[in-house]
């Protein structure tokens, strides 16, 4: 696939179904997220890969955080997160380790890890699969970090849901770029 095809033409896919990548293919996600500017090189990214029944535990997780943070929700509530990593055959959690430095501050040790999520969304539509990025509550939940085994100086970034589009892919709006740009003359 040409570079500026898949620059242009990546789409977020929703609906996943199996196969999940294969070991070739998560190689390759891995080695494009790794591919991420990063100042310093400080390598400030851990990924975490979820899978078959694991999955199932990682819904458990969200719904004990979601009792935890409603204890009065109900069983069908609590259904809601318990289902959600079951909506595709592989999730990989992006995680930010965010390292003391006395040049490189936190903020950008964060975008990187998000440009090396972004490599994984690209990699993977280049790769013919399906993917989306997802965050949400769950991605800023203190017990849910602590079950995904975090430590204090690290935070997710986002769920990254992988596997095999189901149906065609949408096609992604025409945006006009001349939109979201404004020439600074120096302020004068």
């Amino acid at each position: 696939m040409d570079a500026l095809e898949l620059l242009l033409n990546r789409v977020s896919v929703t609906r996943l179904v199996d196969p999940a990548p294969t070991a070739a293919q998560l190689d390759v996600l891995l080695r494009a997220a790794l591919r991420a500017p990063d100042h310093g090189q400080l390598r400030p990214w851990r990924f975490l890969t979820v899978e078959g029944d694991a999955r199932g535990r990682l819904g458990d997780v969200f719904a004990e955080a979601l009792r935890l943070r409603e204890p009065d929700a109900t069983e069908e509530a609590l259904g809601k997160p318990r289902k959600m990593p079951l909506r595709a055959p592989m999730v990989m959690i992006v995680i930010a380790q965010v390292l003391p430095h006395p040049k490189i501050p936190a903020s950008e040790q964060v975008l990187a890890v998000a440009c090396a999520a972004h490599g994984i969304l690209l990699a993977a539509h280049a790769q013919g699969l399906g993917a989306v990025w997802r965050t949400g509550e769950y991605a800023y939940d203190r017990h849910v970090a602590q079950r995904l085994g975090l430590a204090d100086n690290e935070q997710v970034v986002g769920f990254i849901y992988l596997g095999t589009p189901e149906g065609d892919l949408r096609i992604p709006p025409a945006l006009n770029p001349r939109s979201f740009v404004t020439r600074w003359d120096g302020g004068q």
